[in-house]
């Protein structure tokens, strides 16, 4: 059987979904809090940037893919307006509720789909723009995953991929200690599940770096990607334009 790395482990390629379905499943309640304590809040700058780089204009349709609690999808609704269209996205059941629900009490009732970002129901070249928002480290074939987006988008239109990536070197050491030590502690503490944020930090350093992302999205499809890191690299936005 084909074999993949789930964190460091090494797992048949048919288990990794349902593991990470797990993680999911476990911290999906506590998914924003977490995220603020891990990032001291800068997670929610990361996901400013990568909404202003978008330039959404009205009428616009949007593809939001592993969107969890809803935070991309929630700023590009308010700017496509009543003529555009956000689709909100996750494979987790769990997550995609959580999202759909909150949405909902901001007055937001968008598309909602439980899909694989490997396997997408969508016909080919319909958005403008399709977004991925720590997401893409999840997936089991990352290609796969990247040509299905291309495929979706319209002529000219524009993936972004915000995700963790390699920080620069003088920080590798510290950061190291800090997310492999302090994350799992931090997860037992709130959610009582140190293993689900350790698989989270372990799955950071087995995604590609930047320019292997870069790469890969050229590979896919994209003719043209720019490479923006943020925090000195501990995050990047990937930005590609459909040929």
């Amino acid at each position: 059987m084909p074999q993949t790395h789930f964190g460091f482990q090494t797992v048949e390629e048919s288990e990794k979904a349902q593991r990470v379905r797990g993680v999911f499943d476990s911290v999906a309640g506590r998914y924003d809090l977490m995220n603020d304590l891990m990032s001291l809040g800068l997670h929610r700058l990361w996901k400013a940037y990568t909404v202003n780089l978008a330039q959404v204009r009205p009428g616009q349709r949007v593809l939001d893919i592993a969107g969890g609690t809803g935070d991309l999808a929630r700023a590009f609704a308010r700017q496509v307006g009543a003529d555009g269209m956000v689709v909100h996205t996750d494979i987790n059941q769990t997550m995609l509720a959580t999202g759909r629900d909150r949405l909902l009490d901001e007055g937001l009732a968008l598309p909602t789909a439980a899909c694989d970002g490997e396997k997408l129901p969508f016909r080919s070249g319909v958005f403008d723009l399709v977004t991925v928002a720590f997401g893409l480290r999840n997936m089991t074939h990352k290609d796969a995953a990247l040509a299905e987006m291309c495929r979706v988008l319209k002529p000219g239109g524009r993936l972004l991929v915000l995700e963790f990536s390699r920080i620069a070197e003088p920080l590798r050491k510290p950061y190291d200690w800090y997310s492999m030590n302090l994350l799992p502690l931090l997860g037992k503490l709130v959610v009582n599940d140190a293993q689900s944020y350790r698989y989270l930090a372990e799955s950071i350093r087995m995604h590609p770096a930047q320019e292997e992302l870069k790469a890969m999205m050229k590979a896919a499809g994209f003719g043209h990607v720019d490479v923006h890191n943020l925090a000195a690299g501990i995050v990047a936005v990937h930005a590609g334009i459909k040929c």
